[in-house]
């Protein structure tokens, strides 16, 4: 079974909050689910250049006037990280689904009204967690559960970019007031340690952080969020581990590297080459390809082409948005990424920032 699969008996009709690189993935993602991409709300002054440019039915001058749309099915907050809260409880109070960026929100106390929100309104809530997404972290998974790596010992890895390795690289996200608290822990941080728990099935149960500014100042303007973070963590099982979270490593584009070792073999997946997945032993290594005809079939439902064809990044999303449409229409599939998802990462973040302001290991809450 493929994705292609998923039945869906209506064609939703989507409207994304923001038209930046996100809001235009999103809509390369609706398009490849067979939805309907009725609205954008970008700037109100370029309303509908952003329409043109995500290719949907009309531009909204006010996100407001989009969520409250009865033409809109599913809402997709790509705006700010201090506005995703409010966008999100308007959408829900209009009675749409919502597909929202994290962090879900900038506090803990704002992500439990998020989440509450959408369960009082019966309504889908997902959080892009779509690493998730790549086959050979499914089949990492699946191997995992099926006990073939033994007692989990450790686990360890890294999420590194470099696109704000310089003085004067800046963006909204660098600012508190716009991006929230945190900022490499909170934007791909986040998403490692989704991953880690997703993979292994293990929560993180504590947390000992430290963080760096590297550039203190960006331009003309002062930076409040880090730009490195460096955690050590252990999960609920007992087992120890770390992680390098860094937006400031000079060559490293986009790599998310995640190494499980236990009594039997270790797994390492690398998000640049996710076609591969490593597994090691004692008496030797193996290095599996995406094939859709070897790997588990948790795997093989989300390998949309024959091996040798590469997968990456925008399938994945167009993955979560398909397992969303089917959510909407009443089939859940294992694995989507909720807001209870998404406030569990808002907790780890804050744990992290309370970790390194305190100098002490501090309880990551469930």
């Amino acid at each position: 079974m493929t994705v292609q699969d998923v039945g869906v008996p209506e064609r939703l009709r989507h409207g994304i909050v923001g038209a930046g690189f996100m809001g235009q993935v999103h809509a390369r993602a609706v398009a490849a689910a067979g939805g309907r991409l009725v609205g954008v709300a970008g700037r109100p002054e370029e309303a509908e250049q952003a329409a043109r440019l995500l290719g949907a039915e009309r531009g909204f001058r006010e996100w407001s006037d989009l969520v409250a749309s009865d033409q809109i099915d599913v809402v997709h907050v790509c705006a700010p990280n201090a506005v995703h809260a409010e966008i999100t409880l308007a959408a829900l109070a209009a009675g749409k689904h919502v597909i929202c960026e994290k962090p879900l929100a900038v506090s803990v106390e704002q992500a439990l009204d998020v989440t509450r929100a959408a369960a009082d309104a019966d309504r889908i809530g997902v959080v892009p967690f779509v690493y998730r997404f790549h086959p050979m972290i499914r089949q990492a998974r699946a191997k995992i559960a099926a006990g073939e790596v033994g007692r989990l010992n450790v686990v360890h890895g890294s999420y590194l970019q470099d696109w704000l390795l310089g003085a004067d690289d800046t963006n909204w996200r660098v600012s508190a007031a716009t991006g929230g608290p945190s900022r490499a822990f909170a934007d791909i941080g986040s998403h490692w340690c989704d991953l880690l728990e997703f993979v292994t099935g293990s929560r993180i149960a504590a947390v000992s952080a430290r963080l760096a500014t590297v550039n203190g100042e960006r331009g003309a303007a002062a930076v409040d969020t880090e730009d490195v973070a460096v955690v050590q963590f252990e999960t609920e099982a007992g087992v120890i581990g770390s992680t390098v979270i860094s937006q400031v490593s000079a060559g490293r584009k986009n790599r998310l590297s995640l190494e499980i070792s236990g009594a039997e073999s270790t797994l390492a997946f690398d998000q640049e080459n996710p076609e591969l997945l490593w597994e090691g032993r004692r008496a030797g290594s193996l290095l599996h390809v995406r094939d859709p005809q070897t790997l588990y079939p948790e795997a093989a439902r989300y390998a949309l082409v024959p091996a040798g064809h590469a997968q990456g990044y925008q399938d994945c999303f167009n993955a979560l948005v398909r397992d969303t449409t089917a959510a909407i229409n009443g089939t859940v599939e294992d694995g989507l990424p909720r807001f209870t998802d998404g406030l569990r990462a808002v907790r780890m973040a804050d744990a992290v920032l309370t970790s390194a302001r305190e100098r002490t290991w501090v309880p990551v809450e469930n």
